[in-house]
Protein backbone atom coordinates (compact mmCIF):
# COMPACT_ATOMS: atom_id res chain seq x y z
CA UNK A 1 0.00 0.00 0.00
CA UNK A 2 2.83 2.68 0.42
CA UNK A 3 3.48 3.10 -3.18
CA UNK A 4 -0.03 4.65 -3.39
CA UNK A 5 0.63 7.07 -0.45
CA UNK A 6 2.73 9.67 -2.70
CA UNK A 7 0.28 9.58 -5.57
CA UNK A 8 -2.53 10.19 -3.91
CA UNK A 9 -0.32 13.04 -1.97
CA UNK A 10 0.22 14.67 -4.93
CA UNK A 11 -3.63 14.40 -6.48
CA UNK A 12 -4.71 15.86 -3.29
CA UNK A 13 -2.14 19.06 -3.77
CA UNK A 14 -4.27 19.13 -6.87
CA UNK A 15 -7.60 19.12 -5.53
CA UNK A 16 -6.70 22.04 -3.24
CA UNK A 17 -5.38 23.91 -6.47
CA UNK A 18 -9.28 23.31 -7.84
CA UNK A 19 -10.39 24.55 -4.59
CA UNK A 20 -8.48 27.92 -4.61
CA UNK A 21 -9.08 28.34 -8.55
CA UNK A 22 -12.91 28.07 -7.85
CA UNK A 23 -12.43 29.85 -4.93
CA UNK A 24 -10.94 32.85 -7.05
CA UNK A 25 -14.36 32.56 -9.49
CA UNK A 26 -16.01 32.65 -6.80
CA UNK A 27 -14.99 36.07 -5.28
CA UNK A 28 -14.85 37.56 -8.57
CA UNK A 29 -17.90 36.95 -9.89
CA UNK A 30 -19.65 36.90 -6.61
CA UNK A 31 -21.07 33.17 -6.49
CA UNK A 32 -21.51 32.25 -2.92
CA UNK A 33 -22.13 28.63 -3.62
CA UNK A 34 -18.58 28.04 -5.19
CA UNK A 35 -17.23 29.43 -1.48
CA UNK A 36 -18.22 26.72 0.19
CA UNK A 37 -14.73 23.46 0.39
CA UNK A 38 -17.34 20.75 -0.16
CA UNK A 39 -18.93 22.50 -3.12
CA UNK A 40 -16.04 23.00 -5.06
CA UNK A 41 -15.34 19.82 -4.41
CA UNK A 42 -18.61 18.27 -5.06
CA UNK A 43 -18.10 20.10 -8.55
CA UNK A 44 -15.06 18.42 -9.42
CA UNK A 45 -16.15 15.05 -8.37
CA UNK A 46 -19.48 15.55 -10.60
CA UNK A 47 -17.18 16.47 -13.50
CA UNK A 48 -15.26 13.67 -13.13
CA UNK A 49 -17.92 11.44 -12.77
CA UNK A 50 -20.01 12.78 -15.67
CA UNK A 51 -17.04 11.80 -17.68
CA UNK A 52 -16.28 8.64 -16.65
CA UNK A 53 -19.90 6.88 -16.14
CA UNK A 54 -20.93 7.38 -19.70
CA UNK A 55 -17.55 6.64 -20.96
CA UNK A 56 -17.97 3.14 -19.49
CA UNK A 57 -22.17 2.98 -19.72
CA UNK A 58 -21.58 3.38 -23.62
CA UNK A 59 -20.18 0.12 -24.08
CA UNK A 60 -22.02 -1.69 -21.26
CA UNK A 61 -25.32 -0.14 -22.93
CA UNK A 62 -24.84 -1.77 -26.40
CA UNK A 63 -23.30 -4.59 -24.98
CA UNK A 64 -26.63 -5.54 -22.96
CA UNK A 65 -25.22 -5.14 -19.43
CA UNK A 66 -27.22 -1.92 -18.28
CA UNK A 67 -27.93 -3.60 -14.96
CA UNK A 68 -24.75 -4.46 -14.01
CA UNK A 69 -24.11 -0.99 -12.19
CA UNK A 70 -27.43 -1.83 -9.80
CA UNK A 71 -25.15 -5.19 -8.79
CA UNK A 72 -21.56 -3.32 -8.35
CA UNK A 73 -23.22 -0.33 -6.42
CA UNK A 74 -24.49 -2.99 -4.43
CA UNK A 75 -21.58 -4.86 -3.47
CA UNK A 76 -19.42 -1.17 -3.57
CA UNK A 77 -21.77 -0.84 -0.03
CA UNK A 78 -20.49 -4.12 1.30
CA UNK A 79 -16.97 -2.55 0.70
CA UNK A 80 -17.68 0.36 2.45
CA UNK A 81 -19.05 -1.53 5.35
CA UNK A 82 -16.14 -3.91 5.46
CA UNK A 83 -14.36 -0.54 6.14
CA UNK A 84 -16.10 0.94 9.09
CA UNK A 85 -16.34 -2.50 10.22
CA UNK A 86 -12.73 -2.23 10.22
CA UNK A 87 -11.84 1.00 11.61
CA UNK A 88 -14.50 0.18 14.14
CA UNK A 89 -13.43 -2.97 15.92
CA UNK A 90 -9.08 -2.50 14.56
CA UNK A 91 -8.69 0.83 14.33
CA UNK A 92 -7.02 0.81 11.06
CA UNK A 93 -7.92 4.44 9.98
CA UNK A 94 -8.76 2.91 6.49
CA UNK A 95 -10.66 5.33 3.96
CA UNK A 96 -14.22 2.89 3.30
CA UNK A 97 -13.96 4.26 -0.27
CA UNK A 98 -10.65 2.52 -0.92
CA UNK A 99 -12.20 -1.10 0.95
CA UNK A 100 -15.16 -0.23 -1.72
CA UNK A 101 -12.98 -0.13 -4.61
CA UNK A 102 -11.17 -3.69 -3.47
CA UNK A 103 -14.64 -5.81 -2.82
CA UNK A 104 -16.72 -3.99 -5.87
CA UNK A 105 -13.45 -4.95 -8.02
CA UNK A 106 -13.58 -8.47 -6.63
CA UNK A 107 -17.29 -8.83 -7.19
CA UNK A 108 -17.19 -7.61 -11.31
CA UNK A 109 -14.90 -10.48 -11.40
CA UNK A 110 -16.82 -12.63 -9.73
CA UNK A 111 -19.71 -12.22 -12.12
CA UNK A 112 -17.71 -13.36 -14.96
CA UNK A 113 -16.48 -16.13 -13.28
CA UNK A 114 -20.39 -17.55 -12.25
CA UNK A 115 -21.12 -16.94 -16.28
CA UNK A 116 -18.25 -18.84 -17.62
CA UNK A 117 -18.16 -21.24 -15.42
CA UNK A 118 -21.37 -21.94 -14.77
CA UNK A 119 -23.07 -20.90 -18.21
CA UNK A 120 -25.66 -19.11 -16.10
CA UNK A 121 -26.98 -16.20 -18.25
CA UNK A 122 -25.16 -12.23 -17.36
CA UNK A 123 -28.59 -11.36 -15.66
CA UNK A 124 -28.34 -14.55 -12.81
CA UNK A 125 -24.85 -14.04 -11.88
CA UNK A 126 -25.41 -10.01 -11.58
CA UNK A 127 -28.35 -11.01 -9.13
CA UNK A 128 -26.68 -13.11 -7.31
CA UNK A 129 -23.45 -11.12 -6.70
CA UNK A 130 -25.48 -7.88 -5.86
CA UNK A 131 -28.14 -10.01 -2.92
CA UNK A 132 -24.75 -11.27 -1.70
CA UNK A 133 -23.00 -7.94 -1.16
CA UNK A 134 -25.79 -5.85 0.09
CA UNK A 135 -26.69 -8.75 2.57
CA UNK A 136 -23.17 -8.77 3.79
CA UNK A 137 -22.96 -4.56 3.96
CA UNK A 138 -26.56 -5.36 6.03
CA UNK A 139 -25.43 -7.52 8.40
CA UNK A 140 -21.80 -5.51 9.07
CA UNK A 141 -23.71 -2.48 9.75
CA UNK A 142 -26.07 -4.23 12.17
CA UNK A 143 -23.42 -6.18 14.33
CA UNK A 144 -23.03 -3.08 15.90
CA UNK A 145 -19.71 -4.65 16.53
CA UNK A 146 -16.83 -2.51 18.39
CA UNK A 147 -19.18 0.13 18.83
CA UNK A 148 -19.85 0.78 15.09
CA UNK A 149 -21.99 3.77 14.55
CA UNK A 150 -22.52 4.64 10.70
CA UNK A 151 -24.20 7.45 8.51
CA UNK A 152 -25.74 5.12 5.96
CA UNK A 153 -27.99 7.24 4.32
CA UNK A 154 -24.52 9.28 3.00
CA UNK A 155 -23.54 5.50 1.16
CA UNK A 156 -27.38 4.88 0.36
CA UNK A 157 -28.55 8.42 -1.58
CA UNK A 158 -25.07 10.20 -1.52
CA UNK A 159 -24.08 13.58 0.20
CA UNK A 160 -22.27 16.75 -1.33
CA UNK A 161 -20.95 17.54 2.36
CA UNK A 162 -19.40 14.41 2.46
CA UNK A 163 -17.04 14.64 -0.21
CA UNK A 164 -13.46 15.00 1.29
CA UNK A 165 -9.71 15.91 0.21
CA UNK A 166 -9.01 12.38 0.43
CA UNK A 167 -12.01 10.57 -1.46
CA UNK A 168 -11.37 13.66 -4.21
CA UNK A 169 -7.92 12.47 -4.68
CA UNK A 170 -9.07 9.01 -5.38
CA UNK A 171 -11.39 10.18 -7.19
CA UNK A 172 -9.12 11.73 -9.85
CA UNK A 173 -6.60 8.35 -9.53
CA UNK A 174 -9.99 6.17 -10.81
CA UNK A 175 -10.78 8.95 -13.52
CA UNK A 176 -6.95 9.51 -14.70
CA UNK A 177 -6.67 5.18 -14.80
CA UNK A 178 -10.55 4.23 -16.68
CA UNK A 179 -9.97 7.89 -19.17
CA UNK A 180 -6.56 6.61 -19.88
CA UNK A 181 -7.47 2.52 -19.89
CA UNK A 182 -10.60 3.56 -22.58
CA UNK A 183 -8.39 6.09 -24.83
CA UNK A 184 -5.55 3.24 -25.17
CA UNK A 185 -7.68 0.08 -25.88
CA UNK A 186 -10.48 1.93 -27.38
CA UNK A 187 -10.51 -0.14 -30.67
CA UNK A 188 -10.31 -3.69 -29.10
CA UNK A 189 -13.62 -2.70 -26.71
CA UNK A 190 -15.34 -1.43 -29.74
CA UNK A 191 -14.42 -4.64 -31.53
CA UNK A 192 -15.89 -6.77 -28.39
CA UNK A 193 -18.64 -5.01 -28.07
CA UNK A 194 -20.54 -5.44 -31.27
CA UNK A 195 -18.79 -8.92 -32.35
CA UNK A 196 -16.74 -11.12 -29.95
CA UNK A 197 -16.91 -13.94 -32.30
CA UNK A 198 -15.06 -11.78 -34.95
CA UNK A 199 -12.46 -10.70 -32.20
CA UNK A 200 -11.44 -14.03 -31.07
CA UNK A 201 -11.14 -15.11 -34.68
CA UNK A 202 -8.97 -11.65 -34.70
CA UNK A 203 -6.77 -13.16 -32.08
CA UNK A 204 -7.95 -10.39 -29.32
CA UNK A 205 -8.51 -11.81 -26.00
CA UNK A 206 -12.25 -11.29 -25.57
CA UNK A 207 -11.96 -12.56 -22.08
CA UNK A 208 -9.44 -10.44 -20.66
CA UNK A 209 -11.60 -7.42 -22.04
CA UNK A 210 -14.92 -8.64 -20.59
CA UNK A 211 -13.35 -8.53 -17.34
CA UNK A 212 -11.45 -5.56 -18.02
CA UNK A 213 -14.86 -4.09 -19.01
CA UNK A 214 -16.87 -4.75 -15.67
CA UNK A 215 -13.98 -3.70 -13.00
CA UNK A 216 -13.71 -0.51 -14.90
CA UNK A 217 -17.53 -0.67 -14.24
CA UNK A 218 -16.89 -1.11 -10.81
CA UNK A 219 -14.58 2.00 -10.37
CA UNK A 220 -16.58 4.14 -12.16
CA UNK A 221 -19.00 3.04 -9.39
CA UNK A 222 -17.44 3.09 -5.73
CA UNK A 223 -16.60 6.71 -7.40
CA UNK A 224 -19.69 7.55 -8.58
CA UNK A 225 -21.45 6.60 -5.34
CA UNK A 226 -20.12 9.92 -3.30
CA UNK A 227 -22.42 11.77 -4.73
CA UNK A 228 -24.89 9.48 -6.26
CA UNK A 229 -25.24 7.38 -3.44
CA UNK A 230 -25.88 3.24 -3.50
CA UNK A 231 -29.21 2.94 -5.01
CA UNK A 232 -29.13 5.61 -7.99
CA UNK A 233 -25.59 5.52 -9.09
CA UNK A 234 -26.25 3.18 -12.31
CA UNK A 235 -28.42 5.53 -13.42
CA UNK A 236 -25.30 7.63 -14.63
CA UNK A 237 -24.54 4.58 -16.44
CA UNK A 238 -27.60 4.38 -18.44
CA UNK A 239 -29.41 7.55 -18.41
CA UNK A 240 -27.49 9.55 -20.53
CA UNK A 241 -25.98 7.02 -23.11
CA UNK A 242 -30.13 6.31 -23.54
CA UNK A 243 -30.67 10.30 -24.15
CA UNK A 244 -27.57 10.33 -26.49
CA UNK A 245 -28.64 7.21 -28.64
CA UNK A 246 -31.43 9.68 -29.67
CA UNK A 247 -29.34 11.91 -30.99
CA UNK A 248 -26.26 10.61 -32.59
CA UNK A 249 -25.84 8.60 -35.69
CA UNK A 250 -22.70 6.84 -34.92
CA UNK A 251 -21.16 5.10 -31.54
CA UNK A 252 -18.23 7.86 -31.28
CA UNK A 253 -21.19 10.86 -31.67
CA UNK A 254 -23.00 8.53 -29.06
CA UNK A 255 -20.06 8.29 -26.86
CA UNK A 256 -19.75 12.13 -27.06
CA UNK A 257 -23.29 13.30 -26.73
CA UNK A 258 -23.34 10.98 -23.23
CA UNK A 259 -20.54 12.98 -22.03
CA UNK A 260 -22.16 16.02 -22.93
CA UNK A 261 -25.43 15.25 -21.20
CA UNK A 262 -23.95 13.65 -18.55
CA UNK A 263 -22.08 16.88 -17.36
CA UNK A 264 -25.44 18.73 -17.92
CA UNK A 265 -26.96 16.41 -15.53
CA UNK A 266 -24.82 16.15 -12.59
CA UNK A 267 -23.80 20.29 -12.60
CA UNK A 268 -27.17 21.47 -12.95
CA UNK A 269 -28.63 18.68 -10.79
CA UNK A 270 -25.62 19.81 -8.24
CA UNK A 271 -26.28 23.49 -8.49
CA UNK A 272 -30.17 22.64 -8.01
CA UNK A 273 -29.78 20.06 -4.82
CA UNK A 274 -27.34 23.01 -3.06
CA UNK A 275 -29.97 25.33 -3.67
CA UNK A 276 -33.67 23.70 -2.77
CA UNK A 277 -31.52 21.62 -0.18
CA UNK A 278 -32.12 18.75 -2.01
CA UNK A 279 -30.85 15.26 -2.36
CA UNK A 280 -27.90 15.33 -4.83
CA UNK A 281 -28.18 11.90 -6.01
CA UNK A 282 -32.05 12.30 -6.76
CA UNK A 283 -31.86 15.73 -8.72
CA UNK A 284 -29.16 14.55 -10.51
CA UNK A 285 -31.30 11.83 -11.99
CA UNK A 286 -34.47 13.82 -12.18
CA UNK A 287 -32.49 16.21 -14.36
CA UNK A 288 -30.98 13.47 -16.37
CA UNK A 289 -34.25 11.74 -17.07
CA UNK A 290 -35.71 14.73 -17.97
CA UNK A 291 -32.66 15.32 -20.56
CA UNK A 292 -33.37 11.92 -21.83
CA UNK A 293 -37.13 12.81 -22.43
CA UNK A 294 -36.19 15.90 -24.26
CA UNK A 295 -33.78 13.99 -26.35
CA UNK A 296 -36.71 11.39 -27.78
CA UNK A 297 -38.64 14.49 -28.45
CA UNK A 298 -36.31 16.34 -30.57
CA UNK A 299 -35.39 12.86 -31.98
CA UNK A 300 -38.81 12.15 -33.18
CA UNK A 301 -39.51 15.61 -34.66
CA UNK A 302 -36.48 14.66 -36.52
CA UNK A 303 -34.60 17.96 -35.89
CA UNK A 304 -31.68 15.72 -34.96
CA UNK A 305 -30.60 12.29 -34.41
CA UNK A 306 -31.43 9.23 -36.59
CA UNK A 307 -34.36 10.28 -37.74
CA UNK A 308 -33.04 13.20 -39.26
CA UNK A 309 -30.05 11.42 -40.81
CA UNK A 310 -32.33 8.97 -42.51
CA UNK A 311 -34.86 11.78 -43.52
CA UNK A 312 -32.05 13.25 -45.41
CA UNK A 313 -30.83 10.37 -46.85
CA UNK A 314 -34.14 9.98 -48.29
CA UNK A 315 -34.46 13.18 -49.56
CA UNK A 316 -31.15 12.61 -51.77
CA UNK A 317 -32.15 9.74 -53.10
CA UNK A 318 -34.30 7.70 -51.73
CA UNK A 319 -33.82 4.38 -54.60
CA UNK A 320 -30.36 4.46 -55.22
CA UNK A 321 -28.64 6.17 -52.00
CA UNK A 322 -30.20 4.22 -49.03
CA UNK A 323 -29.12 5.09 -45.51
CA UNK A 324 -25.98 3.36 -43.95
Amino acid sequence: MMPLVVPFDQLAVLVEAWMAFVGAVADEFGIQMLTYGFMQRAFLVGICIGVMAPLIGTFLVHRQLALIGDALAHTAFAGVAVGLFANAVGGFGISPYLTAIVVAMLAALLIEVISEVTDAYNDVSMAIVLSTGFALGTVLISLNAGGLAVGVNQYLFGNLATVSVENAAILLALFGLIVGTVVVTYKQLLFVTFDEVAAEVAGIPVDWYNRMMVVLTALVVVGAMQIMGVILVAAMLVVPVAAATQLATSFRAALAWSVVLAEVAVLVGITLSYAYEATAGGVIVLVAVGVYLLAVVVSKLGLVGPTAATAATEQRDPVSEPAD
